[in-house]
């Protein structure tokens, strides 16, 4: 028995599935998890000692690559003053200013825990802000664990075949409109039906968590037409994309302002944060400046701070145009070396994000995303992984670049999936 066996073996006496997060098991992909020891660069190491090529990068945030010697110094040097304050900290102020400079939609910006916080705090806010309780999201679109969001979600929920969750009262997910991304006649129904009780549209600018899936030309704009047209507020859910499709995000590189923004992982370079903001007209109904409350006690910590700070200072200075180039080359290379094999295979990709979908039609939405072979996806995972190419396990969910991925990482991962069997 390996020592990642064993210890999922230990894990799952102590706790649920073994995992802290339902993907991490592994059992679309019909494996074990896999224990990892260290990080460095665009390699993991297992606990065993095995070495692998990342393309999970911790869901994403890892843009700069793992242990990132500028972080890891920021968060030492911080770490000997303390490690949490529950006041505030100097480093708060200028991670908040260095976002809203960098951020089009954001003018003033309230520091969370989590991705799912900063999702849930803005549809609060929303609802405080317009008075109203209704919010459209999108099949498959995953936006946190929050109650309100789990109707028909995608990332995990999506790849542990979860219809429906137990313990979200059907009072609250009532109020929860669904709408097919990339379905602009959709989105418009539901407001000429319901437009005055509707709060928000909440939306992954580039959907991330039914696999990557791009926005068609108009369909962003026109939900930014109808949200005003109907007094609702535009909520672009950028924790995937904040600072990876470029430094200003989805909403930079595709010129839209929405009204709040949510970001995550990559402004904490590693560390548990996420964000909130907007225009500042909206932020001030947020506690204590006004009667939405929203609070928390890590909210801004120092080691989250310095750790952000460092990641989004360098980043400032990385060559996105580049990465993006080669990130195209590479995933189109493995597109065809799988087309090779006679494989049905559809490529998305923008920016250091690509999915490769085992279909022979686009994948535009979350049905056309759910109809690709997942069995083909499995082979395709365990095949890889046993040659040190470290996916994400499961159809749905992205592969992520780094600037710290090699000429000689892209080329053995390509070298990789000619050797897979289907």
């Amino acid at each position: 028995m390996t020592i990642s066996q064993d210890l999922f073996q230990k894990a799952l006496t102590l706790i649920p599935g073994g995992v802290n997060s339902p993907v991490r098991a592994c059992k679309s992909v019909q494996c074990e998890p896999l224990f990892i020891a260290s990080a460095s660069g665009s390699k993991l190491t297992t606990e065993d000692g095995t070495e692998l090529i990342d393309y999970v990068m911790s869901w994403g945030p890892m843009l700069l690559g793992h242990n990132h010697p500028e972080v890891a110094a920021a968060i030492a040097a911080t770490a000997a003053n303390g490690t949490s304050f529950g006041a505030p900290c100097r480093l708060e102020v200028e991670l908040a200013q260095t976002v809203i400079d960098a951020v089009p939609g954001i003018e003033m910006v309230r520091m969370v825990s989590s991705g799912t916080e900063a999702t849930m705090s803005a549809l609060r806010l929303a609802r405080g802000y317009t008075g109203r309780n209704g919010v459209i999201k999108f099949h498959g679109g995953y936006h946190g664990h929050a109650d309100a969001f789990l109707a028909s979600a995608g990332s995990g929920v999506a790849t542990q075949s979860i219809p429906e969750t137990p313990g979200v009262p059907q009072d609250v997910v009532k109020h929860t409109l669904l709408a097919h991304y990339n379905d602009l006649h959709m989105v418009r129904a539901l407001f000429e039906e319901q437009g005055d009780d509707i709060a928000a549209v909440i939306v992954e600018p580039v959907a991330g968590n039914m696999g990557l899936v791009l926005p068609k030309p108009g369909f962003l704009e026109g939900l930014r037409d109808l949200t005003r047209k109907f007094g609702a507020l535009l909520i672009f859910d950028e924790v995937i994309t904040g600072f990876r499709i470029g430094y200003g995000g989805a909403q930079q590189a595709f010129k839209m302002e929405p009204d709040l923004t949510c970001l995550g992982k990559i402004i904490g370079g590693g560390l548990p944060v996420g964000a909130y903001g907007g225009k500042r007209e909206i932020m001030a109904h947020i506690a204590p400046s006004g009667n939405v409350y929203q609070a928390g006690t890590l909210s801004g910590n120092p080691l989250a701070m310095a750790a952000g700070l460092a990641t989004l200072n360098a980043l400032a200075r990385q060559n996105y145009d580049a990465l993006a180039s080669r990130t195209e080359a590479f995933s189109r290379e493995l597109e065809n070396i799988l087309r090779g094999k006679g494989l049905p295979v559809t490529r998305n990709h923008i920016a250091s994000i690509f999915t490769i979908f085992f279909s022979a039609t686009p994948v535009t939405d979350f049905p056309s995303a759910q109809a690709a072979d997942a069995k083909l996806f499995t082979t395709f995972y365990q095949q890889m992984r046993e040659q040190g190419i470290y996916l994400a396990p499961s159809a749905f969910e992205c592969a992520f670049t780094s600037f710290a991925h090699s000429a000689e990482d892209l080329e053995r991962t390509l070298d990789a999936a000619s050797k897979v069997r289907f």
